[in-house]
């Protein structure tokens, strides 16, 4: 159907009722706005659906009546394809019908005896129109891959149901897919689009057995906004299973969050808490829902006084930075090599924060680079200050976010950081996690490679942690990997951990790229690691990180071996 079609359907009312007295009453109150045809029974009134489907604007149907009664009929009229699309709005003096009329697939319900005209001519004409804006849509608006509603219409149509049939107590549910965007870079965009059409027919076959309506809203996130399900982990499995049906080779692993109905609370607002629930699990396989409770609640409360006080929290220098020495481990004694720069948060009133909760926040909402450039400005001071104070210049690494690579002014940012400080480009190396590469790669990897032209050498964070790393890796503009922590853990007991880590260094010296191993806590695993040719180590077996003034005793140490 297309649009135009759809405008000029024809505004035909159906009046289904076995009492004459109440089709009279509906006829002079509808007659001036609408054409109107009658039915006295189900049976009839199926009929009359059937030779008007194409004209039909909406039903108006009487629950209780002879041959075949208005359940019966919604009940027919939802497994047939050709009439489920025609809105139906039931008639009752029965309250407690109403309920299961509307879970039936009633669009709305009026109240017998018809004393309020104004009030019957309002809900037909809104039914009717936000019926129209269905077929709008489907003909022209969903979306192409999945067939699901598309962002606004699903919004809008949420809203009404929100404020049109407050008696459905609906949930909002958020589906995304793990990683979804390095599926899609290793495996072709085909692949992917394949993936997202069989979420979406599943969801679709979901909302099929209940009352709701659905959205990609996003590359790989599902808004679902249905009636309240017992147990979502049932939903979430079905979904699963269904996910990997696809590919034997490629796991797709999906997470769900959940916000519950509550009185009062809109749609919008629900899905923001949905999705800040489906968020809190990114990356968690084994805990794949979550539903929004109290706690979370708090969190977010919490989480806003973080933000709120980002400010303040540069301007005063309540953020502290902490460094970790990376040591050269193929030399004897190793030898002090550069450092990280980590932040911590010092807060006036909330104490010792964790860069674990506020750092994922503020990558989460783009805030992350007022803490990057913190962070990069002291330490290019300090290189100085040690410089002066020793004579010793220590190579300090500084993250470099996803929001810091597409600022426009990076290059001249980081150009300005080190000329003011006297420093040279090595000075600084650029440190960016692996999962950085794989979405908007090459912006990414352009970037980075003019930053190398500039003389800054660039780390590749957390090596391992991501699905692609060994096929795109001799296309990364990169110096050093450093080697993530999961696969230095078990070395010492695991043979195949073991070989593992070997294999990683023997690609990094066949790429020519100097490998650090973090998380190096015993002492055998840092003689392991050395046997197996790796470069430096990070990690509590050296040091922890630390203030400035604690690490000059490590300074000092180096210094005196020199001696």
């Amino acid at each position: 159907m297309i649009v135009s079609e759809v405008i000029r359907k024809p505004k035909l009312v159906l009046v289904v009722d076995d009492q004459e007295i109440n089709r009279d009453a509906l006829e002079v109150i509808l007659e001036d706005d609408y054409k109107i045809i009658f039915a006295s029974n189900g049976e009839e009134a199926l009929e009359k659906m059937h030779t008007h489907e194409m004209d039909l604007s909406i039903v108006l149907l009487d629950l209780m009546m002879p041959v075949m009664n208005g359940f019966e009929v919604l009940k027919k009229v939802r497994g047939d394809a050709h009439l489920k699309s025609i809105p139906i709005i039931v008639l009752t003096v029965d309250k407690n019908a109403e309920l299961e009329a509307l879970k039936l697939g009633a669009a709305d319900f009026i109240t017998k005896p018809f004393d309020m005209p104004e009030v019957i001519l309002a809900r037909v004409s809104r039914i009717i129109e936000l019926s129209e804006g269905r077929q709008l849509i489907s003909a022209a608006e969903y979306d192409h891959l999945t067939k699901l509603y598309t962002r606004n219409f699903f919004f809008e149509y949420a809203e009404r149901l929100f404020h049109y049939a407050p008696e459905m107590h609906m949930d909002a549910i958020v589906i995304n897919i793990e990683q979804f965007h390095t599926i899609n870079a290793a495996n072709g965009r085909e692949f992917g689009d394949s993936v997202l059409k069989v979420i979406g027919n599943e969801i679709r076959d979901f909302l099929s057995e209940t009352e709701g309506i659905a959205s990609r809203l996003e590359a790989d996130r599902f808004d679902i906004y249905c009636l309240h399900q017992p147990d979502y982990q049932v939903l979430l499995d079905r979904l699963q299973k269904k996910a990997n049906s696809i590919s034997q080779k490629v796991r797709i692993n999906l997470r769900m969050g959940v916000k519950p109905w509550r009185e009062g609370v809109e749609p919008v607002l629900m899905f923001d808490r949905a999705r800040a629930a489906c968020n809190m699990i990114r990356g968690d396989y084994q805990n794949p829902l979550m539903v929004y409770d109290e706690e979370m609640s708090h969190r977010e409360i919490f989480h806003q006084r973080l933000v709120n006080d980002l400010h303040s929290a540069t301007k005063e220098h309540q953020f502290q930075v902490y460094y970790q020495p990376k040591y050269d481990i193929q030399c004897s004694p190793p030898r002090l090599s550069s450092a990280e720069a980590l932040i911590r948060w010092v807060h006036p009133e909330l104490g010792m924060i964790s860069p674990g909760v506020f750092v994922p926040l503020f990558e989460g909402n783009g805030l992350i680079s007022v803490v990057d450039s913190f962070v990069w400005q002291e330490a290019a001071k300090q290189i100085t200050v040690w410089q002066e104070k020793y004579g010793f210049r220590l190579p300090i690494s500084v993250n470099l976010s996803r929001a810091d690579v597409f600022d426009p002014t990076l290059v001249e940012r980081l150009s300005s950081l080190v000329k003011d400080n006297g420093l040279d480009y090595k000075d600084i190396k650029l440190e960016v996690t692996e999962s950085a590469y794989t979405e908007k790669a090459k912006e990414l990897v352009d970037m980075v490679r003019l930053l190398r032209e500039l003389g800054f050498e660039v780390e590749m964070d957390d090596f391992g942690s991501g699905y692609s790393s060994l096929n795109m890796l001799s296309e990364m503009p990169i110096d050093v990997l450093k080697m993530d922590m999961k696969f230095v853990r078990n070395i010492e007991f695991s043979e195949t951990d073991m070989r593992l880590v070997k294999l990683i260094l023997d690609i990094a010296k066949y790429l020519k790229l100097h490998v650090v191993a973090e998380g190096v806590e015993t002492r055998g695993q840092y003689e392991l690691l050395k046997e197996a040719g790796c470069d430096l180590v990070q990690g509590f077996y050296f040091s922890k990180p630390l203030p400035p003034k604690e690490f000059e005793k490590l300074i000092e140490k180096e210094l005196s071996i020199k001696r």
